[in-house]
């Protein structure tokens, strides 16, 4: 059959549909017959159809009179056509197959708000249209003249502005080479809006004190968050549209790649804010919706550390002094990330660093620059990690070594063979408690023996938010916790607080942090034990014997004088009131 005669009998297809469709009861009827609408409410769409245009189903949409799901579901029933549901609907790759093989231009079915795919179950194998206006005689004449017989469908205009939204992005991703992806994405990143709001992101968090700045994109939005003292904390919930700029700015900001999304990358700037410097550590994470965006703020300012402000207990401090006052050995300091381990080590070295001494540490970062003390940053990417920059270090004649953290079992044997040749040797290790620590290294490889032999002190530690001064009340802990920690002996009357809220804390009811610490010093008991392979309750069990306060009782007493609440120590310590 010849091309026109093809056109002809879809002509005469057409009209003899529209003729069927002209045939039937109005819209407006069968919605007030269902009883969905009112013949008032018809009366008025009426009038604004006159007036503006449109359909009537969608007037009445818009109007709020019927829902969507209840007016396809009386189109179906008018024009015998089925409802696709949006799990049956199809992928944008199907779609653009079924169209590229049709004989119009693929940007003429996104002018009609229409696509087609093949083979959905219930078209028989063949073709199904959907559109915004499916009754439009173009769209149903051109689709019968690309396709041949055709069902056409109705489904629910949020899933078709989703499906066309991704083809228009697919279509203008197939046109865009890399060289004007990267160009556009540089233009969108020092345009103005990108430019002023990354800019009062990184001042807000900076004047709120903020650790870090998440920046997470999802379907329909992005959210920026603040860590503040630990918590993460809602700032801004932004379009989706805008995240590529934003995104790409900070990116270009840290020296990113900003046309790579496929990939994990790191970087790093520095930006001014209240008259100092803050050195910012940028990781991007590519996700299912864009990049995940964490940046890390570190004040490039002269940090004051110093032991006696960590929050030490008078007794964990003084065996802690004690332990890093000697001329060799391992002392451990262990716990989750961001539970201040770092901040530790480095009031560690500056309380032992009187100038006699050569200091050397090796980290992943270098989070603060210490003056006088020689500072290796590791670079896992070519090769120079802890073990490597290890050996290395002992070749320069240190007396003291920091190590950012204890990975792997090479790691673990040079720092013991390090401490065992007269090295004082201070690291961090990622174990709940601090006798974990001690089967930690075993886990690694490290021969029990050589562990006794080497460790001087293994302490844990974890951050609590402390209580606001402004606003704190009076608390009630319960039997269960007073009885707890009056059996732990502590000195003076009980000042339970419990967090408000106020203008000085941004309503949280804390603002700043303290430290809950436990030192365990490796004396004989627990030298012959690990030695003897001993179990770690065993290990526990001698640690207590010789006086050892694990990390709850540490807390306790922090609440006990009303430095933090008790909903704060079991929210980071977890367990309950009967918690031994």
């Amino acid at each position: 059959m010849g091309g026109r005669a093809v056109l002809l009998h879809a002509r005469m297809d057409l009209a003899a549909s529209n003729s069927a469709i002209a045939e039937q009861r109005p819209l407006g009827a069968l919605l007030v017959g269902a009883g969905l609408v009112s013949a008032d409410d018809v009366a008025r769409a009426l009038t604004f159809q006159r007036q503006f245009g449109g359909r009537i189903g969608s007037i009445l949409v818009r109007m709020g009179a019927v829902g969507e799901d209840r007016l396809l579901q009386i189109l179906s029933q008018q024009l015998g056509w089925p409802v696709v549901a949006r799990d049956a609907l199809p992928t944008v790759e199907s779609i653009r197959a079924t169209l590229d093989a049709s004989s119009v231009e693929f940007d003429w079915w996104l002018d009609q708000s229409a696509f087609a795919w093949t083979g959905e179950p219930g078209s028989g194998g063949g073709v199904v249209v959907v559109a915004r206006d499916p009754l439009a005689a173009l769209l149903q004449e051109t689709a019968q003249r690309c396709f041949g017989t055709v069902t056409f469908a109705l489904v629910a205009t949020q899933d078709l502005d989703r499906l066309l939204d991704a083809l228009r992005r697919a279509d203008e991703f197939d046109r865009v080479t890399p060289e004007t992806a990267i160009e556009q994405l540089r233009e969108l990143a020092e345009a103005a809006p990108s430019v002023e709001l990354v800019a009062n992101m990184l001042s807000q968090a900076a004047a709120e004190r903020a650790s870090d700045i998440h920046v997470e994109p999802g379907e329909r939005s992005f959210t920026v968050r603040l860590r503040l003292d630990g918590v993460l904390q809602k700032r801004l919930d932004l379009p989706r549209d805008r995240f590529d700029a934003v995104a790409s700015r900070i990116k270009l900001m840290a020296g990113c790649d900003i046309a790579e999304r496929r990939l994990p990358q790191d970087g790093r700037f520095v930006f001014r804010a209240g008259g100092g410097e803050i050195d910012v550590r940028v990781s991007a994470l590519p996700g299912v919706h864009g990049e995940s965006l964490v940046l890390r703020l570190l004040p490039k300012g002269r940090m004051e550390f110093s032991l006696d402000r960590l929050g030490m207990e008078a007794a964990t401090l003084a065996r802690y002094r004690a332990a890093i006052a000697g001329a060799d050995g391992i002392v451990l300091v262990t716990g989750p990330t961001g539970s201040g381990k770092s901040t530790t080590l480095y009031a560690t070295i500056e309380s032992i660093d009187a100038g006699e001494d050569k200091i050397v540490t090796v980290e992943d970062p270098v989070e603060y620059e210490l003056p006088g003390i020689s500072q290796v940053q590791v670079q896992s990417d070519i090769g120079y990690d802890f073990a490597r920059a290890l050996r290395a270090i002992l070749r320069q004649d240190p007396d003291v070594i920091m190590i950012g953290e204890i990975r792997d079992r090479e790691t673990a044997e040079i720092a013991a063979q390090a401490a065992l040749t007269g090295h004082l040797v201070f690291s961090t290790l990622h174990t709940n408690h601090a006798i974990g620590a001690i089967t930690r290294l075993i886990d690694l490889g490290v021969e029990p023996f050589l562990v006794a032999t080497a460790l001087r002190m293994v302490a844990a530690q974890r951050l609590v938010r402390r209580l606001c001064p402004h606003c704190a009340t009076r608390d009630e802990p319960g039997a269960a916790i007073d009885a707890e920690a009056r059996a732990l002996g502590l000195a003076g009357t009980a000042n339970w607080l419990r967090p408000v809220g106020c203008s000085h804390c941004g309503n949280t009811g804390y603002r700043g942090r303290l430290g809950l610490y436990e030192a365990v010093p490796i004396d004989a008991s627990l030298h012959d034990a690990i030695v003897a392979g001993a179990q770690e309750s065993e290990l526990v069990r001698r640690a207590r014997a010789a006086g050892y306060a694990g990390l709850r009782e540490d807390g306790l007493a922090k609440a006990w004088r009303g430095e933090t609440s008790v909903a704060e120590i079991l929210r980071v310590l977890g367990g309950g009131e009967l918690d031994a």
